[in-house]
């Protein structure tokens, strides 16, 4: 288990982690330094446990306010995908439009030509029986 030197507000601790975790140690680290750091500079020299705890909750503060702002989004998102499903499904529902495609099924034409060749049968037998008479 890798054991790593951090300095939070002028001091320095040495925290153990697990393998591969030292990136995410050391960027926890910085940023509570960052906020234990501003803690010195207003307030000045104070217990390392008071310091610990101020930045610590000037962080959760601030984490907070990001959880507000990403419940926020999340219901901005939420609320736009149920307005598209119910527009979606508002024009599914709607009346549906009318398509005409100039295309005569196969047998249709079958059958007409059908048609028209007993028509002209009985065409030549009418034409047969008016010459014969």
């Amino acid at each position: 288990m890798p054991q790593v030197e951090i300095d939070i507000g002028g001091r320095t601790f040495e925290v153990a982690c697990q393998d591969g975790e030292e990136p995410f140690l050391r960027a926890a680290a910085k940023m509570l330094d960052t906020e234990a750091s501003a803690l010195s500079t207003q307030i000045g020299r104070m217990p390392e446990a008071r310091m610990l705890l101020m930045a610590g909750l000037l962080l959760a503060d601030k984490t907070a306010a990001l959880e507000d702002k990403l419940r926020e989004a999340e219901g901005r998102i939420e609320e736009m995908v149920y307005n598209a499903e119910m527009r979606a499904k508002r024009e599914a529902e709607a009346e549906p439009q009318r398509v005409e495609v100039p295309v005569v099924p196969a047998e249709v034409l079958e059958m007409l030509a059908e048609v028209a060749a007993q028509s002209e049968a009985l065409a030549d037998a009418a034409e047969e029986r008016i010459g014969a008479a």
